[in-house]
This record gives structure tokens, C-alpha cells and sequence, in this order.
């Protein structure tokens, strides 16, 4: 129950912050003309139960065994079309990786709730940036770099939530990017600077997980 608090507490916390950024740089969505957008297929009232998210409920009663994100965007929260927030719980078991992606839609901000978590991102000039954060920390991504999060304890999980600066929160992860959409093997070999064997290699290990 204090652990779910905490977290009421500083979503509340981020996605004003981030939404207030996000207005006074840029906005990642387009300006509204009205208070809130009802999705024309709506067949409720609208009232209170129409901005409000219960999907998240129940999220901490089992530890996960994979990483597991209780997310809130505009496809599972419609009320938050066109107010350029969302949000993510984040549960990292012992030694898990949330391998290297982009969101290109929308910065985001992630609050480390508890444990530690080793993160990176790289620029557009192809510079790395780490850090391993501790329980408490706040760590910006900036729109469209590439990213990860890895919880490097061998024993202890990790839960963090991210606050984004979109209604979307859409992720393009590098790996099915790449080896997952039917590259031709000669070609990814060129770009790698390997052989079509050492692709194959790669592809096999990848579609097996």
C-alpha cells in the first residue's frame, strides 16, 4: 500500500512537470480546440470515470519474471488524446534489459522508484551518455535517441515509472527493427562489416527468443 502511494504521488508529480515542459518548448502533439477530445465511437457518459485509468490496478500483487510495463496511452487511456501525456510502470527482474530503443514521439522522463538501474543513451553525434541510478533519481531521454535500461542486480528487482511529453508512448526497438523485418542477409552484412553466416547467426538467436 506505501509502495502504491509513493507512486500516485510522483506520477501526479511528473506528468504535470513534463506536460508544463512540453508546452513551453514544444509540444510533440498538435494544439487542441477544445478542453479534451471524446473519441467519436464514446458510447459512455462523460464523467469522471471517463479520466480515469484503472489499468495499472493490481500491477505490484506478483513480480514478474520478464520485464512488464503497465501502460497508459492514448490507445488504452482515450481521454488523454490530445493532452501530450502519457505514462509506463516499468518492472525490471534481476538481471533484465530493456534492450536499445527509440520513442519517437515524445521525451521521456523516468523516476527510479526502487532499485537501481544502469541507463544509456546515444546522441545523434554517436556519443554515449551512462549512468547507474539509485533509488530516488530522475533521468531524462531525449525525443528519438536511442536508449536503454538495464537492472544489472542479480538479485533484486527494479520498478520505475516514465512520464512521456505525447499521447503516444510508442517504442521502436533496434533489434526487430533491424534483423526482424526481412533485410536482405548480404545487405546487413555490408553494414556490419561481417559475413552472411555471422547475420544468420544473429537472426537464429534473435527469433528464438
Amino acid at each position: 500500500m506505501a509502495l502504491a502511494m509513493r507512486l500516485i504521488q510522483v506520477l501526479i508529480i511528473l506528468v504535470f512537470s513534463l506536460a508544463t515542459f512540453e508546452r513551453a518548448v514544444l509540444a510533440s502533439d498538435p494544439d487542441i480546440i477544445s478542453d479534451f477530445i471524446v473519441p467519436p465511437n464514446y458510447n459512455g457518459t462523460v464523467d469522471g470515470t471517463f479520466f480515469t485509468f484503472t489499468g495499472c490496478r493490481g500491477i505490484f500483487d506478483q513480480a514478474p519474471q520478464t520485464i512488464k510495463a503497465g501502460k497508459a496511452s492514448s490507445v488504452e487511456f482515450p481521454a488523454l488524446n490530445g493532452q501530450s501525456v502519457s505514462y509506463a510502470v516499468l518492472q525490471f527482474p534481476p538481471n533484465s534489459l530493456f534492450p536499445p530503443h527509440t520513442r519517437p514521439d515524445a521525451t521521456g522522463l523516468l523516476f527510479l522508484l526502487d532499485g537501481t538501474l544502469e541507463v544509456g543513451l546515444i546522441d545523434t553525434k554517436n556519443n554515449l551518455y551512462t549512468q547507474k541510478l539509485q533509488t530516488g533519481d530522475l533521468f531524462v531521454f531525449p525525443k528519438g535517441l536511442v536508449h536503454y535500461q538495464y537492472n544489472s542486480d542479480p538479485q533484486l528487482p527494479a520498478t520505475a515509472i516514465a512520464a512521456f511529453g505525447s499521447a503516444s508512448a510508442r517504442a521502436v526497438t533496434v533489434l526487430p527493427s533491424v534483423f526482424g523485418t526481412g533485410i536482405n542477409n548480404m545487405i546487413l552484412a555490408k553494414s556490419f562489416k561481417t559475413d552472411v553466416g555471422t547475420i544468420e547467426k544473429i537472426k537464429t538467436g534473435f527469433t528464438a527468443h
